[in-house]
């Protein structure tokens, strides 16, 4: 059995606006065709200012992503709280939660690139404060009452569809990521395994249920192919550029995310992080996870042309899928009572 994932943001060498357009519409056919085949979700990235165009705005993304799907998990995420105004955040995440009939899940996060606090005028050094203070508004808000904000009243109306409100999942890698998951979130969404181990000691900690082991998952990136070497040589500068652009993101702000300077494909191949298999392989490795596996697919990782992202998802559709089944991640419950962090000793790292 497997948990069927896409993941995008949008990024793009050069600034032609018919061709930006075009993988924008490609995502989006991309994510229908996913949903009447049961994938389980999708999750829209957001970065600011970056020179490949990274998409800044996921929530606006996600609201036409519900327009054309019925049934899959629209994850925003990480959602770069400190960024923004969270009343206005309060009232966008709501529609768009309207829109998909409650399929809204929201991944909260501190963000870790210092251009984009200097772009928009925030202290980074304040980022998990803005992050507690944030989550605490997004809970007052999707109450529907009125309440006191910054010395004036407040309300946000309409309600999400979801009540109290969407899951709040929290995303990051680290050791104060994972605690303030277990503290304040409805989940967690490690980006490095070992911080999995945290959150459930924290949870522990808390008097909270333990969740068990991470459900097993498949590589950030997978691609299915009938050719695996002439694929590995067609995707390897789109791929180079991501890993490289994450790295320096990840350099820039001295954090470790498992993105690393990589120089040329052979090195590529060696990372753990990226696979391009046979429909055989994909299927051996569907089995090898075993019950609740992710398997996540990016078909427009790294700006790649849309036609190799459908060769991939087309193969696994026709040469996969009948020797597998699909699954549903479990709801994510939410916490009736937790209206925002109780704490804001440690910040995320995404």
């Amino acid at each position: 059995m497997a948990i069927l994932k896409l993941r995008y943001d949008m990024r793009m060498d050069g600034d032609d606006p018919a061709a930006r357009a075009d993988l924008y519409a490609a995502a989006l056919d991309q994510i229908e065709w996913a949903d009447r085949l049961g994938f389980d979700s999708v999750m829209l990235h957001e970065h600011h200012g970056a020179p490949d165009g990274y998409l800044p705005s996921p929530i606006v993304m996600a609201g036409a992503v519900a327009a054309r799907t019925s049934a899959i998990s629209i994850v925003v995420g990480a959602l770069l709280v400190p960024l923004h105004d969270p009343i206005r955040l309060a009232e966008d995440l709501a529609v768009v939660d309207i829109l998909s009939r409650g399929r809204l899940v929201v991944t909260p996060g501190v963000g870790y690139v210092p251009e984009e606090f200097e772009m928009f005028g925030r202290a980074m050094s304040q980022r998990g404060k803005a992050l507690d203070r944030g989550l605490e508004v997004l809970g007052r808000a999707w109450s529907g009452e009125s309440f006191e904000y910054e010395g004036r009243r407040v309300r946000v109306t309409p309600r999400p569809h979801q009540r109290p409100r969407p899951p709040l999942v929290v995303g990051g890698g680290s050791r104060p990521a994972a605690r303030r998951a277990a503290r304040v979130g409805d989940g967690f969404a490690p980006h490095l395994p070992d911080a999995w181990t945290d959150y459930r000691e924290e949870l522990t900690a808390l008097g909270l249920p333990d969740p068990g082991p991470m459900p097993p998952s498949g590589p950030r990136f997978l691609h299915v192919s009938d050719d695996p070497d002439r694929s590995w040589s067609e995707l390897a500068p789109y791929l180079l550029h991501e890993m490289n652009s994450y790295a320096r993101f990840a350099a820039g702000a001295g954090e470790y995310t498992g993105y690393v300077p990589t120089a040329g494909l052979a090195e590529l191949q060696g990372s753990p992080h990226y696979r391009v298999v046979t429909p055989q392989e994909c299927v051996a490795l569907v089995e090898e996870l075993g019950p609740g596996g992710v398997l996540c697919f990016r078909p427009l990782a790294g700006g790649m042309p849309p036609a190799l992202g459908w060769a991939s998802l087309r193969l696994f559709a026709d040469e996969v899928l009948p020797h597998i089944t699909v699954e549903r991640e479990p709801a994510v419950p939410v916490r009736e009572a937790a209206n925002g962090p109780r704490t804001s000793r440690e910040e995320v790292r995404q």
